[in-house]
């Protein structure tokens, strides 16, 4: 199994999606910002540097929110998902294709990795 950590980053009452490159396993659909811990890194120290490398900004990481398996065709994943703020820098979208904030009730406009399929649907339920 792989440990993958991912940041909810609010600002205001949105929060930040990406969208997986063209080139890469689920192409094009959404996910929220993250990557893989590599060995001897906390998952908040994951969740920093791969922010830093895909988006250019530095997170201020908060507590988890969410942590989910999920089993595809190529890979078994862990999911982490932790709250998180910008702390430094400017949104440079590095690796993704595209970024976008959105509200709660905005997700259904979007099409999400599937490990993110139960984060999507606990976030829709809260209220902003």
């Amino acid at each position: 199994m792989v440990e993958v950590v991912a940041a909810l980053i609010r600002q205001n009452d949105k929060f930040l999606i990406c969208q997986r490159p063209p080139h890469k396993a689920r192409a094009l659909l959404w996910e929220f910002p993250g990557g893989k811990v590599e060995p001897g890194e906390s998952f908040r120290q994951a969740l920093i540097r791969e922010c830093i490398e895909e988006l250019a900004v530095t997170l201020e990481v908060g507590d988890l929110y969410m942590q989910v398996r999920h089993k595809y065709p190529d890979i078994d994943i862990r999911l982490s998902l932790f709250e998180a703020v910008i702390s430094n820098g400017e949104l440079l979208p590095k690796e993704h294709h595209a970024v976008a904030w959105i509200r709660s009730g905005e997700l259904s406009e979007y099409a999400f990795c599937p490990a993110d399929i139960e984060i999507v649907r606990k976030l829709s339920a809260e209220v902003y």
